[in-house]
């Protein structure tokens, strides 16, 4: 890869500035692709951004940054986004620092800012060589998560067009979904998730398979994973229809694809949930909704036996298992509730018995 050191001034580079969802980013008078689809949205903090500008106006030097020219004599940014968002914003006057806006400023203050000059690395080569070399680069600051990484290498149109449904602020994912979602689009929290339920759906082990499926398809949009997507909370609203804090974040879409197919009574369901919600046992009310569907008591992670209690029962039986009626010692044996759970029995020294583990692994549900 070829690597050229250029010095270019504010002025030239926030010069035709624009950042809009339908046209993109740009700068440079219109020749710098400011956000290529492997890059993220802008993620800085208000605090992260006005640092930059302090940086400029102290004339403090600012780390490189790295472009790449494309064979028409257009760029693209490889890394210093951030920087250079934060830069142009404020010349264009999308905020203040402090009670001052670049308008604001003595014409002294505003020539100084236009006239500092960015350290940019040019690049030239393959498109391998740009996505190696941003890997490799990609060491400080805001470093990408594993999805935004991913969206570097399967860069495509149908990427492009998942975008706008998952990884814009106030996205439609968001708009509608964002109460049972975790992480932030930007981030490509919810666009990971998404990829994660629809390639289980395929009985696919990995995100990366999935995309690698619609670059190389030259699928044209997004629509069928975004109508996936929708059919997966249609089910959930169907299924679970009162709404709680501790669906937030759940995998439902695995949930969808194990269940889905089912038949569900939600006003028993609903029943179910407001008991179990009060059940003192139950340590983890966000497994919930997983017990529910599958029976699998451990989503739950019901109150466990005391050390204290452990030992007394132990000492109650004096060490002998009451199936097998060997005598073990304690750390052979594991508490047992005498009255299940399921059956209405708490986690208490009355209900509790030590059995063997062989014993205890047979017990079952009895």
């Amino acid at each position: 890869m070829k690597i050229e050191l250029h010095e270019i001034p504010v002025r030239k580079v926030a010069e035709g500035f624009i950042d809009d969802p339908n046209i993109g980013c740009r700068g440079y008078g219109g020749r710098l692709n400011i956000r290529p689809v492997y890059q993220r949205e802008f993620v800085y903090s208000n605090e992260q951004r006005d640092k930059v500008i302090l940086t400029v106006t102290n004339n403090f030097p600012l780390n490189v940054m790295y472009w790449v020219r494309s064979d028409d004599g257009t760029f693209e940014m490889l890394d210093g986004q951030q920087r250079t968002i934060s830069i142009c914003q404020y010349v264009a006057g999308t905020f203040s620092l402090g009670y001052k806006s670049f308008r604001t400023l003595t014409d002294t203050e505003r020539e100084q800012i236009l006239n500092y000059r960015l350290m940019i690395y040019i690049c030239e080569g393959t498109d391998k060589e740009k996505l190696d070399w941003f890997e490799v680069i990609n060491t400080a600051g805001e470093k990408l998560t594993k999805q935004e990484a991913l969206n570097a290498i399967y860069a495509c149109t149908w990427l492009t067009d998942a975008k706008k449904y998952f990884s814009k602020p106030y996205c439609p994912a968001q708009v509608q979904y964002g109460k049972y979602m975790s992480g932030k689009p930007i981030r490509q929290d919810f666009l990971e998730a998404a990829l994660k339920w629809i390639a289980d759906r395929d009985g696919l082990k990995a995100v990366e398979s999935y995309m690698d499926a619609q670059k190389q398809n030259r699928t044209p949009d997004a629509a069928g994973l975004w109508q996936y997507f929708v059919d997966v909370f249609a089910w959930v609203q169907a299924t679970f229809p009162t709404y709680r804090a501790n669906m937030k974040g759940l995998p439902w879409g695995i949930f969808y694809n194990k269940h889905g197919a089912k038949t569900w009574n939600a006003d028993e369901l609903e029943e179910k949930i407001s008991r179990l919600l009060k059940d003192d046992e139950v340590t983890k009310k966000s497994g919930i909704y997983e017990y529910l569907l599958s029976g699998d008591e451990s989503k739950l992670s019901l109150r466990k036996f005391s050390d204290g209690i452990k030992q007394t029962a132990y000492e109650r039986q004096g060490g002998i298992c009451p199936d097998c009626e060997k005598h073990f010692e304690l750390e052979e044996m594991e508490a047992d509730h005498v009255t299940p759970w399921s059956k209405g029995g708490k986690t208490t020294l009355e209900n509790c018995q030590m059995r063997c583990k062989a014993c205890n692994r047979i017990k079952g549900n009895k």
